[in-house]
């Protein structure tokens, strides 16, 4: 996950290609407990907390780092949990910039 951390994202015009099944499932390996798709077009992961207060607090750190990184997901929130969903919808599909949000959030709960 680590190279993926020190990456931004980058912007997708369209006429960029998706990645390829291939390329995703390397990538995926770098996200541990995302996944992808049956048409491998969009990641997720789902998020489980204590309470509302720590649930709450962990969307508004996904929303700085979707603001930093000019990259935002698709996101369902209820009262102790949170599913972050990532596609580039200019390209229709999955670029890298979603593999690095995705490693920037899961970052967020990793313990040192």
């Amino acid at each position: 996950m680590s190279d993926l951390l020190t990456k931004r994202c980058l912007a997708c015009e369209s006429g960029v290609k998706p990645l390829q099944q291939a390329e995703i499932d390397s990538l995926l390996i770098k996200v541990p407990q995302w996944t992808v798709n049956a048409d491998y077009t969009e990641i997720e992961r789902h998020f489980h907390f204590k309470n509302f207060s720590l649930t709450i607090g962990f969307v508004n750190a996904v929303a700085w780092i979707a603001h930093q990184e000019n990259h935002h997901p698709d996101m369902v929130v209820g009262y102790d949990h949170c599913t972050v969903r990532y596609s580039t919808h200019a390209i229709r599909g999955l670029s890298e910039n979603d593999f690095i949000c995705a490693a920037k959030v899961s970052a967020l709960l990793a313990v040192p």
